[in-house]
């Protein structure tokens, strides 16, 4: 708790915003971060203010306000703005809001998030859990609790800003052909309580009446079945080009060769034909709503 003009105000630390640390394996990430904070300290100092004045004027203690200077922690967006406008940046460090974005989230992510937005379809099935993409944040967090050894909050939150931030693949303009085949087991697991669950399900219902998306549930009593091999991902791109990824091809690792993306596709379409269709996938989807 700090004294200003007489008030008590508390300013923020490390324990309140979880999840902003830099990933020390992404070498462009802590590039960004270190410019950022090096840009931040010379405009502090050009102007003569020293950090702990500074951290009240933004809100922050002066411990923060050194990490982010030495590229330790990421700026929030809204550090970056009130920084701006304490310093008189004329939006120069506001500006930098768009790359600080990108590299909060994990490079694995951030590099299948940057295949999604060029993508003009995508094929996605998923055994285990439901699609990335479809998941509600509240989901996602019950999903990425069970995660054993047990993830960090950090990186639960990480992992979570990264995954809302993939949908703006629903966004675009013009928008991709969505395909999701999802297992009905999944879409009974009430993973973060019953109420999360019926959440997500709404927003499966929510996002299914999308024109470019299809959604099919694959019933647990098929007795055929062409994903026990693993999940697949297969993305399409405008100058004709694709990329595939699946458990069953390279280890997971992706791949361009048309040989490998032949045997994807062939398995994702005779998923496809063995779940139920897209409109008896909607209705199955409301049952099991209804009986959450």
């Amino acid at each position: 708790m700090t004294q200003v003009n007489g008030k008590a105000v508390q300013l923020k630390e490390e324990a309140d915003e979880p999840g902003w640390e830099v990933d020390p394996d992404d070498d462009w990430g802590v590039a960004v971060v270190a410019t950022v904070g090096r840009q931040l300290k010379l405009r502090r100092e050009a102007v003569g203010m020293r950090a702990a004045d500074f951290g009240v004027a933004v809100g922050y203690g002066e411990d923060m306000v050194y990490k982010i200077e030495s590229g330790k922690r990421i700026p929030q967006p809204e550090y970056l703005d009130k920084a701006d406008e304490v310093l008189a940046a004329g939006g120069l460090l506001s500006a930098m809001k768009e790359d600080v974005k990108k590299v909060r989230y994990p490079k694995k992510v951030r590099d299948l998030a940057q295949m999604e937005a060029k993508a003009v379809e995508l094929q996605l099935y998923d055994p285990l859990n439901i699609h990335g993409l479809l998941q509600t944040p509240e989901y996602a967090r019950g999903l990425l609790l069970m995660r054993r050894p047990a993830y960090t909050e950090d990186e639960v939150e990480r992992f979570i800003a990264a995954r809302v931030a993939r949908k703006a693949v629903f966004e675009r303009d013009p928008v991709p052909e969505v395909s999701f085949v999802l297992e009905e087991w999944t879409l009974r697991r009430p993973l973060g309580g019953k109420p999360a669950l019926r959440r997500q399900l709404e927003h499966l219902l929510s996002v299914g009446q999308l024109r470019n998306v299809e959604l099919q549930v694959m019933p647990v009593d098929r007795e055929e079945h062409a994903g026990l091999a693993g999940g697949i991902e297969v993305l399409k791109f405008e100058d004709g080009s694709a990329v595939g990824r699946s458990q069953a091809a390279a280890n997971g690792r992706p791949v361009s060769e048309p040989k490998q993306l032949r045997i994807l596709e062939l398995r994702y379409g005779i998923i496809r034909a063995q779940a139920l269709r897209p409109r008896e996938s909607m209705t199955f989807i409301e049952q099991l709503l209804g009986e959450t």
